[in-house]
């Protein structure tokens, strides 16, 4: 493992951690229980980024979802690495980062058999300054009204990620104006020491 390898929290069914393993190699037939986390980025008209995940992603690629994921690093702070990912993957700066689904956890399967295991707070944050997509993690990006493409999800009209789905179904309506959640409702491997 090189010193710059990006490592992965796993989990036990609690939330606790109970070691790391390589990001590139965490995802397969068997995927173990790991932390990540899902942004919904707006702008300040309040609409909703998108994303096309990038086809040379291993885990659904080419799927349009919500507008970051990621998975935050041994010891770090969730909304640090919601800012870090958003920075690297859309190139804009996320202000205003907000906890709203603590403890979503879900798990999907891939046609091929590669399998997604997460505990995935969900966070809502302001985009700011022009975006720049990283092509290896994105390939397309839209700017779309949240209750138009709230009710096209809600009702299996809107093709998206299955995590995506399962978020917007517990969202609030307004994500903007709702009340936040307190670090103390993470898992315990996602709280701050």
């Amino acid at each position: 493992m090189s010193a710059t390898e990006e490592l992965v929290v796993l989990l036990d069914e609690a939330g606790n951690a109970t070691g790391t393993t390589p990001k590139r190699g965490v995802h397969h037939r068997e995927t173990p229980l790991h932390l990540a986390f899902s942004c919904y980025l707006f702008d300040p008209d309040g609409r909703l980024l998108m994303t096309r995940r990038a086809l040379s992603k291993p885990t659904w690629p080419g799927a349009w979802t919500n507008s970051v994921c990621g998975h935050p690093g041994p010891g770090e702070p969730m909304a640090d690495a919601v800012r870090r990912r958003v920075r690297d993957e859309v190139g804009v700066l996320a202000r205003d980062v907000r906890l709203m689904l603590p403890t979503f956890r879900y798990r999907a399967v891939m046609p091929n058999g590669v399998v997604e295991n997460e505990m995935c707070p969900v966070f809502v944050a302001t985009a700011h300054g022009p975006l720049a997509p990283d092509p290896a993690e994105v390939d397309d990006v839209s700017w779309v009204d949240w209750t138009a493409f709230r009710a096209s999800v809600l009702d299996g009209s809107r093709e998206i990620s299955p995590w995506c789905r399962q978020q917007v179904a517990l969202l609030p309506a307004d994500p903007l104006t709702a009340a936040l959640e307190r670090d103390s409702a993470l898992p315990p491997a996602a709280r701050r020491p």
